[in-house]
């Protein structure tokens, strides 16, 4: 039987890491939208390219490589700068992620979870068969990114503003995880959702029909 595609998104800081991280434990596959955006922005890449023709030739340093500081700093100013850089770099993550699942298809694993902060924006949930979304109070996310990405203040809340709220993500989801709960009880709850998926299946359920 095929591999099932979990997605998993989120605001940024929410805790979708932890869950990834415990995936791994559980032997499900993990597929990283964040490190295939990196592949994006290699040197010389058609997508680094076209990003310093909009944001600025300086977002590259001597060396070809980009400067992600400062395309984040610019990108995350504004709604408009930040889905503008998601229309350049969006077409290219998933056309990568959607290579990478293939792959992983033809491995013996049950699930393959694809963990993607911009799941929904890029269209990457058209490759799941659930979605599960992580969510946490922006206190405890804007807490958790300044300490992950060592941040400003500043430069923290552009990043939380720059996205939609939690209600677009749990909107869009068939499964939710208050990722903001101690790590043994995110853990289990994220354990109980990858069981009932596995039950879903072996009941006959068919891919592509969502859990009600």
């Amino acid at each position: 039987m095929r591999g099932l595609v979990v997605g998993l998104t989120g605001q940024t800081g929410a805790g979708k890491s932890t869950i990834s991280e415990y995936a791994r434990t559980l032997g499900c596959a993990v597929l990283d939208a964040d490190k295939v955006a990196g592949e994006a922005l290699t040197r010389g890449s058609d997508c680094l390219k076209r990003l310093a023709e909009i944001f600025g030739c300086d977002i590259i340093d001597s060396a070809g490589l980009c400067r992600r500081k400062v395309l984040a700093e610019r990108a995350f100013a504004s709604r408009e700068n930040t889905d503008l850089l998601n229309s350049i770099t969006h077409p290219h993550i998933i056309d990568r992620c959607r290579e990478y699942i293939e792959e992983l298809m033809h491995k013996d694993y049950d699930v393959i979870l694809f963990d993607a902060p911009q799941l929904f924006e890029s269209g990457g949930d058209k490759l799941c068969d659930f979605v599960i979304a992580v969510t946490a109070d922006k206190d405890i996310r804007l807490d958790r990114i300044i300490k992950r990405d060592n941040l400003s203040m500043k430069d923290a809340l552009l990043r939380i503003n720059a996205q939609h709220d939690e209600e677009y993500y749990t909107g869009h989801s068939d499964y939710i995880i208050d990722g903001g709960k101690p790590v043994g009880l995110v853990r289990e709850d994220f354990r109980k959702i990858l069981y009932d998926i596995k039950k879903f299946l072996r009941d006959g359920g068919a891919l592509g029909e969502k859990k009600s």
